[in-house]
């Protein structure tokens, strides 16, 4: 059962990755949702419209939750949690980095996860006990043991002008000690650089469940290690996320710990 869903998310992110690609360079229409930050086009309500119709087709009964303002609730115990288009401050300017992220929760524990990023045609994927794949091959999380030798990635919040807890300070204590800093502004991407080593290790605040949900995935099942600030276990409706590969975890809330605030 599991697989049929993994396979049917591939299929609608991949979908939803070619209508990406396609309006790209073509002029977009773009609205804000609250500030100046936070920005929606055309292509992410389209892809949001094709990939909540595939998953209401597919799966009739089960609830759905998504970035444009989908809520669909049937009492189920299967979530699907949608961004269907991660980093649309990129889209917007034509920068060529985001993604489609789909996950999807059992009794509110994430199961699978598909994350595509359309422009390198990489496509992420994991199941709950199953492993983590990029384009069919398995994937593992890196074994730095050091923060000194490790590549850390980060984002900032649509909040950032807004709050004292708006990520400067942890920013400033990480590029202090860590080999390099990130800031790709697509949250799904960086933890699944994380599940394929590409980075060591990702901390943000103010994310939401359509962010993290299929990332997380990914990411325990390569053998990585996600937490709050405090250590404690992650919640995806959460406030804030520890991701790395586990052996920097410790390393990573103390630095963290220095500035935390809640």
């Amino acid at each position: 059962m599991i697989r049929d869903y993994l396979n049917a998310a591939v299929e609608i992110a991949r979908e939803a990755g070619e209508l990406q690609l396609d309006g790209l360079n073509k002029a977009k229409k773009i609205e804000y949702k609250g500030n100046r930050f936070n920005i929606v086009t055309q292509v992410d309500k389209a892809c949001e419209k094709l990939i909540v119709n595939f998953l209401k087709d597919k799966f009739p009964s089960h609830d759905i939750l998504a970035e444009e303002g989908t809520d669909i609730k049937k009492d189920s115990e299967w979530l699907w949690i949608v961004d269907p288009l991660d980093g649309t401050v990129n889209y917007a300017h034509g920068y060529p980095l985001f993604s489609v992220s789909i996950g999807l929760l059992h009794k509110s524990k994430p199961v699978v996860g598909v994350v595509y990023e359309p422009n390198r045609n990489e496509m992420f994927v994991a199941e709950h006990g199953g492993g983590a794949m990029l384009n069919d091959k398995p994937i593992r999380v890196t074994q730095n043991k050091t923060i000194e030798g490790s590549m850390i990635s980060t984002g900032f919040a649509y909040n950032v002008n807004e709050t004292r807890l708006n990520n400067i300070n942890h920013f400033n204590d990480f590029i202090k000690k860590c080999h390099a800093i990130r800031r790709d502004g697509v949250a799904s991407v960086d933890m699944c650089y994380i599940a394929c080593g590409r980075y060591d290790g990702f901390w943000e605040l103010f994310l939401k469940p359509w962010d993290i949900a299929a990332g997380a995935v990914i990411i325990k099942e390569a053998g990585g290690q996600l937490s709050l600030f405090d250590g404690k276990p992650l919640d995806i409706f959460g406030d804030e996320i520890v991701a790395s590969n586990g052996l920097i975890h410790e390393e990573m809330l103390e630095i963290l710990g220095c500035h935390h605030e809640k």
